[in-house]
């Protein structure tokens, strides 16, 4: 999900001072993030180590607000045991947890297929010291999972696709329809073992519906200040905060620079209602969902091992569009847990499993929700913390 335009202008109105001058003393005014802080989509350069090399790949997976919440201890020879920090979770908008395991999983998944992209084969077991509380406050250091290096590891065709796969956050193409044909496709990306399952449509009988959904419950995240604030303040600015920070929500367009450059930005509150930065952020919004030529889910029960299989299959989903040159962008918003979010909750629940939402971990959940289309323009890779902040050794 896009929120780089939760910014505040002071006064909440347009800047006029924003000129050529200004750009040019914020030094280069290309909006791509700086080399360093996307060099993880370079692969893992001078890495000898079978386990590191598989931890390089697997930073890139897609993970919530980009917060990057994995740790891995390579202490014990022969086994990667992933954790997840504790300080890297969303409790505003994510307040169980769901979508940072979400994010585990697609990090265990991408680390299984670089171990055996190097003849290495994998004992995955979830919750070796049993699974994580339901409440954040409660989580501590307990693994997530424990992965023993076996060999005898087949490499994966989908591998191929791990450091070209992009979430594009832009409006999608409306004159480029996305063909049912390629939609099976990208459903069959992965065997989908029970109780998960997956769906997606791109008829026009369904997809209005879906698009309202889609900006209605991103206007609720928008519209609740602590939800907006949980974004703003993940918010990288410019350069040298990017390369400080290399997670979160990295902007490095001109315009924002120059604004940071005038020392204009407020991030201490949201923006005003009616204010160009509130009229822009609802506009990005807007147009995510109302550019949607399609949309796939997952959907199965709520436990926490659950969650993790969501994120292997998920990102296998992202791999497999990779490959077929579309894109697939999450719209996570509907399926957020916090109170605010509830008539949407159950919205969802209707329109794409055809039954309430779930009372119970065990009922179907949807898991997640992205649209998908085709990009207008080049995707970029978003920054990714170096190696050596996830290893333990």
């Amino acid at each position: 999900m896009n929120r780089r335009n939760f910014i505040r202008l002071a006064g909440g109105g347009t800047i006029a001072a924003a000129t050529t001058g200004t750009l040019v003393a914020c030094g280069a005014v290309g909006s791509h993030y700086p080399a360093e802080a996307v060099e993880a989509w370079q692969g893992p350069v001078g890495e000898t180590d079978v386990r590191r090399r598989a931890v390089a790949y697997a930073i890139t997976a897609p993970n919530s607000h980009n917060l990057q919440p994995w740790l891995v201890d390579l202490r014990e020879s022969g086994v990667i045991t992933l954790r997840t920090d504790p300080a890297r979770v969303l409790p505003q908008t994510d307040p169980w947890g769901r979508q940072i395991l979400i994010g585990h999983g697609a990090f265990l998944e991408l680390l299984v297929m670089a171990l055996a992209q190097q003849g290495v084969a994998s004992e995955v077991l979830l919750w070796p010291q049993g699974e994580m509380p339901a409440a954040l406050k409660d989580w501590d250091n307990r693994p997530v999972a424990r992965i023993t290096l076996k060999p005898g590891g087949q490499p994966d065709p989908l591998f191929a696709q791990v450091l070209l796969r992009r979430t594009p956050k832009t409006d999608f193409d409306t004159t480029r329809p996305v063909a049912p044909e390629l939609l099976a496709r990208l459903l069959r990306s992965a065997p989908v073992q029970a109780p998960l399952s997956v769906g997606g449509t791109v008829s026009d009988a369904q997809l209005p519906a879906l698009r309202t959904l889609c900006w209605e419950s991103a206007r609720v995240e928008l519209l609740t200040p602590r939800t907006m604030m949980e974004s703003i303040q993940l918010t990288r600015v410019g350069p040298a905060e990017i390369l400080q920070h290399r997670d979160g929500i990295s902007i490095n367009s001109p315009f924002v620079r120059a604004v940071s450059a005038l020392g204009l930005f407020d991030r201490s509150a949201p923006p005003a209602e009616g204010s160009a930065a509130y009229k822009n952020a609802m506009g990005r919004f807007e147009g995510h969902s109302r550019t949607a030529m399609g949309f796939v889910w997952i959907a199965g029960p709520n436990t926490r091992s659950d969650q993790i299989h969501t994120g292997r299959l998920y990102v296998r989903q992202q791999l497999q569009a990779t490959a077929l040159g579309v894109g697939m962008h999450p719209m996570s918003q509907a399926v957020q847990e916090f109170a605010e979010m509830a008539p949407h909750f159950e919205r969802v629940h209707q329109l794409v499993l055809g039954r309430p939402a779930p009372r119970t971990p065990q009922e179907p959940a949807v898991q997640m929700f992205c649209r998908i289309g085709y990009p207008q323009g080049e995707v970029p890779a978003t920054p990714r913390r170096p190696l050596a902040r996830f290893v333990q050794a």
